[in-house]
């Protein structure tokens, strides 16, 4: 096995002791949605902790994002730390032997969606422009999030990931052999996740021969022949940001303050759990990450994303499903098309010669103008149509509506242009995020 392992570092992959809840937790009240959801509906939030109450559950091991700003958060972060020592000592977690869990997730919005739970190098993660790393962030990273987040890393004795990170394998030769080989499997978990977040199934994936095959497919993606073939260039990325960026950075600075510390290589910080995907599984849907402005005027915006084109058309609808799909459909060449919805209605905006290459960066970079000239205006970046139209459309907010990427050029693009503009797509609706499940010690 010694072997294996060596090939699979030099791949960028450790094959981790991963964390599950003993035979008798319910899973259902263990497992929560990723902390980044739900930011403008703290109805949801209460529901969850109605639902949890004072059973053994992630609630307790991780710190949503809606109560960041909230008083009292030193406080949270010492009950979450205690949470996981308590979780541990007290055997409600256990220790699985090194290996890989393949995960099933079925929800009722997508088709199936399988990935695969391993240990990411974070020596080989570098989120800055230019990166040539073998992980490579896919949008912009906001280095002022970073520092909150180290707070509640730092002294934690177990991390929980929600970290989604892409394979570019068209061919399928990664992943889905080992979803071939889990039909002869008995699982590690399988039950129903809280709050309409589907179904999820675990396999353990232990054997010798099934991590050989996953790093001969690795090493098939990252040939040089293979990467020039494809993109142009003999570029070896290999793994791309999916979810979680900013969760994946905060690991990476803990690691660095860590390391120049005297913390030896081999140190378990040094790596992060993240879940694996292949772009080209029929699960992985992306989706546009909305924006809502609040206390915000439209007409101002609109002289800022002006700048960004040489003209702006509006146009009335009143069929929201008409307007996303106009949105999706894109305009002809030397135009691109947006959503409004604000208080007296829906709107198709046509963007004439825009400068950036896609929507997403036209919106960005004319959003980041006008809040910066107009602070007492905020944004949410919502992850559904319907909350975005909603929440745009109550009194003095408005939505943007953005259009999907497309699996085909996504590496390319971070190739050849870099990352994209930041919260440009995500992957799935909130209930089809990565709920915190599986742990893995970090100290």
């Amino acid at each position: 096995m010694k072997q294996i392992y060596e090939r699979l570092q030099k791949l960028g992959i450790d094959v981790p002791i991963i964390h599950v809840p003993k035979q008798g937790v319910d899973m259902t009240k263990w497992a929560v949605v990723a902390c980044d959801q739900y930011t403008s509906e703290p109805e949801y939030w209460d529901q969850v902790e109605n639902l949890v109450g004072a059973s053994p559950s992630t609630l307790r091991t991780t710190f949503p994002e809606i109560f960041l700003e909230e008083p009292g958060k030193e406080t949270r972060i010492e009950k979450i730390n205690s949470a996981m020592q308590q979780y541990m000592d007290s055997k409600v977690l256990t220790p699985l032997a090194p290996g890989f869990i393949l995960v099933k997730r079925d929800t009722n919005i997508s088709p199936t969606r399988w990935g695969l739970m391993v240990a990411l190098d974070l020596e080989e993660y570098d989120y800055s422009k230019g990166s040539k790393t073998k992980v490579r962030a896919t949008e912009g990273t906001i280095v002022e999030r970073i520092p909150p987040r180290v707070e509640i890393r730092k002294n934690a004795p177990l991390e929980f990931p929600h970290i989604m990170v892409l394979l570019d394998d068209p061919k399928k030769l990664c992943i889905e052999p080992l979803i071939e080989a889990a039909k002869n499997m008995s699982p590690i978990y399988d039950f129903d996740l809280m709050q309409g977040g589907g179904h999820i199934t675990g396999y353990h994936i232990t054997e010798e021969s099934l991590l050989e095959s996953f790093a001969d497919g690795l090493e098939s993606l990252i040939s040089p022949e293979r990467c020039k073939e494809r993109y142009g260039i003999a570029d070896q990325l290999i793994y791309a940001m999916g979810d979680g960026n900013h969760s994946l950075a905060t690991a990476k600075s803990c690691w660095e303050t860590l390391k120049s510390q005297g913390a030896p290589m081999d140190h378990p910080a040094r790596w992060a759990l993240v879940e694996l995907e292949n772009i080209f599984d029929e699960g992985i849907i992306f989706e546009p990450i909305h924006r809502v402005l609040f206390k915000g005027d439209y007409n101002t915006f609109a002289t800022y994303l002006q700048k960004e084109g040489s003209s702006i058309t509006e146009t009335p609808y009143s069929n929201k499903e008409d307007l996303i799909a106009l949105v999706e459909k894109g305009g002809s060449q030397g135009e691109q098309i947006i959503g409004l919805a604000r208080e007296d209605g829906l709107f198709a905006l046509t963007l004439s010669e825009p400068k950036a290459t896609i929507a997403a960066g036209s919106v960005q970079t004319a959003m980041d103008a006008y809040l910066k000239d107009n602070p007492t205006t905020t944004v949410d970046y919502i992850h559904g149509s319907d909350v975005t139209v909603r929440l745009g459309s109550e009194s003095g907010n408005f939505g943007i509506l953005l259009p999907s990427l497309k699996k085909e050029e996504f590496f390319t693009s971070i190739v050849h242009d870099g990352a994209l503009p930041r919260k440009t797509f995500s992957m799935g609706e909130a209930p089809e995020k990565r709920f915190y499940l599986e742990g893995r010690a970090i100290r």
